[in-house]
């Protein structure tokens, strides 16, 4: 079984045994972990695409297919297994990837992927060409769009395909809103309840996750906190706010044991607090009630959290299922008995990284 970590590809995974190669998206390439059984170390087995700065990485359980998305790079895919990549960026206008999504049969699925500046792209055939979508450039209210780094440019932060209808997309832009398209990308409106003219931020969204065993319900990261709906995103419910002990929440995964079982990770405030103190604080949390109560699940994670935690996954088995988590400090921690004890095992594989935030929490900021 495989696994994949990266700061805005897919968080869920599932096998008939525990994961054996995690493939791990860094600001230095792709680190290719494998282990030889559930109780082995380990290792890393090779290093690709390095230098490039890795945003999303999904994959074809199989492992038929592998994707990479780049920032300021492109996309490449591989075929055997990590071992060679090649370039499939025809029709790709834009070559800053931000996030990726697929639908549709594993061995010939429909690729989504997401750019920065925000925008919308569809592949039939696995890569070989794309063509962009309208539906995001022609959006009421795009003038609003923002981010708070240098570029001040907006991007397409996450794409969550709907377990009902592989055409129903729920596309998430930080900073500009929750869009939904029930034709495949060709159209769109959006999904803005949550908003209040209160917020610090504008239609600040980070990811969108479906329930498995409740269609209906979904639950939103954004820089307001986290989000609970009961009806595919048309009302939401505030469950945590900027004060909450994960106040800048992102990654967001459900246990396959008990949908009421979440996990989040994230910083306890948002990045523009981490120029200012160069730490981060990140950490995880876990509900056992939906989202309205949380403990941290920190056991065996640095004591000093300056780093943050920028993607998170969980990959389960009949047996069971194991989280993986990677920070800006280019580590890899991973969690057999529900986050109760976090093991680290990879370290120096370069920041597990969205855009620069890294640079905002490394040791030599903070000693500087």
């Amino acid at each position: 079984m495989l696994a994949c970590l990266s700061p805005n590809g897919s968080t869920a995974h599932e096998g008939a045994g525990p994961a054996s190669r995690l493939y791990v998206g860094s600001r230095d390439g792709i680190s290719i972990l494998e282990r030889t059984s559930e109780n082995a170390a380990w290792r890393v087995a090779r290093r690709e695409l390095q230098g490039r700065h890795i945003s999303a990485i999904i994959a074809d359980p199989g492992e038929r297919w592998v994707a990479a998305g780049c920032h300021d790079g492109g996309l490449y895919l591989s075929f055997d297994a990590g071992r060679s990549w090649e370039p499939r960026d025809e029709g790709l206008s834009i070559a800053h990837v931000f996030s990726l999504a697929s639908a549709g049969p594993a061995e010939s699925p429909t690729l989504f992927l997401g750019t920065q500046p925000v925008s919308l792209f569809r592949s039939d055939d696995l890569g070989k060409s794309w063509r962009e979508l309208p539906a995001l450039k022609t959006m009421p209210g795009r003038e609003k769009w923002t981010f708070p780094d240098p570029t001040n440019t907006s991007h397409t932060k996450c794409i969550a395909i709907d377990r009902r209808n592989p055409e129903r997309l729920y596309v998430a832009v930080e900073q500009g809103g929750l869009f939904r398209s029930d034709d495949g990308g060709a159209h769109c409106r959006e999904l803005d309840s949550y908003y209040r003219a209160s917020d610090r931020w504008y239609h600040d969204i980070h990811r969108i996750v479906q329930l498995a065993t409740d269609p209906d319900r979904f639950y939103m990261t954004s820089g307001m906190g986290l989000y609970a709906s009961a009806n595919s995103g048309e009302t939401w419910e505030h469950l945590t706010d900027p004060d909450f002990r994960i106040g800048y929440p992102d990654h967001f995964v459900v246990s396959p044991k008990d949908p009421r079982e979440l996990f989040m990770s994230g910083a306890r405030q948002d990045p523009t607090g981490w120029r200012r103190s160069h730490y981060a604080d990140g950490t995880v949390l876990r509900s056992r009630d939906g989202g309205h109560n949380w403990s941290e699940v920190a056991a065996g994670l640095p004591e000093i959290k300056r780093a943050n935690i920028e993607a998170m996954c969980l990959a389960s088995h009949p047996g069971g299922f194991e989280l993986f988590l990677g920070n800006t400090d280019g580590e890899v921690y991973a969690s057999d008995d529900g986050g109760e004890h976090w093991r680290r095992v990879a370290e120096g594989l370069g920041a597990i990284s969205k855009l620069g935030h890294f640079r905002l929490v490394t040791a030599e900021a903070a000693s500087a």
